[in-house]
């Protein structure tokens, strides 16, 4: 009886998840406004990269260096 209820449940979920799925598109993208000359931000504003990839990078080494810390404590 537990086989046929979770078959059940598992063909229920397959057959309805294609309507959940349907919503998920993204619109297109915003017209990029005026031309080279006309002094308009770009679509993706004036953020600044370098200093979001700086920060993630220095998280990482210093994970990596925690994780190598504690893996040579156990050992």
């Amino acid at each position: 009886m537990k086989k046929i209820i979770r078959l059940l449940t598992l063909i229920l979920i397959l057959s309805l998840s294609p309507l959940f799925i349907a919503g998920t598109f993204a619109d297109e993208p915003p017209n990029p406004g005026g031309g080279p000359g006309s002094g308009d931000l770009p679509v993706g504003g004036s953020s600044p990269l370098g200093s979001g990839i700086a920060i993630l990078l220095s998280l990482g080494a210093g994970y990596g260096i925690r994780k190598a810390y504690l893996w040579r404590e156990k050992s």
